[in-house]
């Protein structure tokens, strides 16, 4: 049952809004001023709250800003009940997060039009939610194993068989087996790295003082870095063919080499992952205003706006039409960690001809 909150001063118009919306299936309760309200939110826990402006002591104004301001209470829909119609009063009460408003004298039928429109919103928000739990619920319960059971099994199966074969196998077949251990362990301290790496972008969004690092980072010879790293990655991929730079000189940025390296790393690898050999890769870097502007463009099978929306950790696109390596945490810590240094993080989408990714850093004295 929707549980709805009536704030207002004046008695008979409580209890008659009250009584009205309790025959209409609600439970409804009321408040006679806003600082009675505010202390029966706690305890009531409304769905809605419906709440006059001009009152004693606490005005609607002051409960609607308090109500933003609590974690628990912040998203709870508000609907003002009111005689003030200027654009004035209805603009303020828009500016602190007022869902709607409803002008006395009213028609019962229309507080409850709002009512139902603010439940409706609601429904499809917590569903959106819903949605988009279950499929990173889903993502965990499928990725998650795939990605800590093959590369666990593969060293395991080989280091077995070094073990079992030790007197017997020939020294290239020993560096053959090694490789894929190598390659498997390489696997798993990735995602326990990126994981890691995630924690740490979470732990700064949380606690503030744990930004002041970001602000305070400084990145210099950042061409060089660039440059460098670059060709790394695509001779890893082997792919060094299929790359072309162009990276102006960088000036200095808000960021800091261990960081820098990360983003470009995850950004590359994505590149040449999604994207098949022979296909060009191409890297650009140039100052624009106050930014540092890096762009990465593939000619993969590119990303749709829908997969844009939900760039995030534990999401995975299509995995079960493309084999694929990852929990998703690569793009997440990109776009988490360039805005963190006061960044910006933009995917442009192209299905039919790839992928461009820019980032734009801010410049620093």
């Amino acid at each position: 049952m929707t549980r709805i909150l009536i704030i207002e001063d004046q008695p008979d118009l409580r209890e008659d809004v009250v009584e009205t919306l309790n025959l209409e299936g609600f439970e409804a309760r009321g408040a006679d001023n806003g600082v009675s309200g505010v202390e029966m939110v706690h305890h009531f826990k409304p769905d809605i709250i419906v709440c006059d402006i001009t009152m004693p002591e606490m005005d609607g104004y002051e409960v609607l800003e308090y109500i933003r301001q609590q974690p628990d209470t912040a998203m709870m829909p508000f609907i003002f009940l009111t005689a003030r119609t200027d654009r004035v009063n209805m603009r303020q009460g828009m500016v602190l997060g007022a869902d709607d408003y409803v002008t006395k004298p009213f028609e019962v039928s229309d507080l409850l039009a709002s009512i139902q429109t603010q439940i409706k919103k609601r429904l499809e928000v917590d569903t959106f939610v819903e949605t988009r739990l279950n499929e990173i619920r889903e993502n965990i319960i499928t990725a998650l194993p795939h990605e800590l059971r093959t590369p666990l099994n593969t060293i395991l199966g080989f280091s077995d068989m070094l073990i079992m074969e030790a007197e017997k196998i020939k020294p290239d077949q020993v560096a053959d087996w090694a490789g894929h251990i190598h390659n498997a362990g390489q696997r798993l301290y990735h995602l326990v790295e990126n994981y890691l790496f995630y924690v740490r972008l979470q732990l700064a969004l949380q606690f503030p003082e744990k930004m002041q690092d970001f602000l305070n980072a400084r990145l210099q010879d950042g061409q060089m870095l660039l440059e460098t790293q670059i060709a790394k990655i695509a001779r890893r991929a082997g792919r060094g063919n299929d790359l072309t730079m162009d990276i102006e000189d960088v000036p200095t940025l808000r960021f800091t080499t261990f960081d820098m390296i990360k983003v470009v790393d995850e950004l590359l690898d994505n590149a040449f992952k999604f994207s098949l050999p022979g296909t060009p890769v191409t890297v650009t870097g140039e100052v624009r205003d106050h930014y540092y502007l890096l762009c990465i463009t593939d000619a993969g099978r590119g990303i749709t706006e829908e997969q844009i929306q939900r760039i995030g950790a534990y999401v995975q696109f299509e995995r079960s039409f493309y084999e694929q390596q990852g929990m998703g945490f690569g793009l997440a810590i990109v776009k988490q960690v360039v805005e963190l240094y006061g960044g910006k993080f933009e995917v442009k989408r192209n299905p039919h001809q790839g992928t461009q990714i820019c980032l734009s850093v801010a410049l620093t004295s």
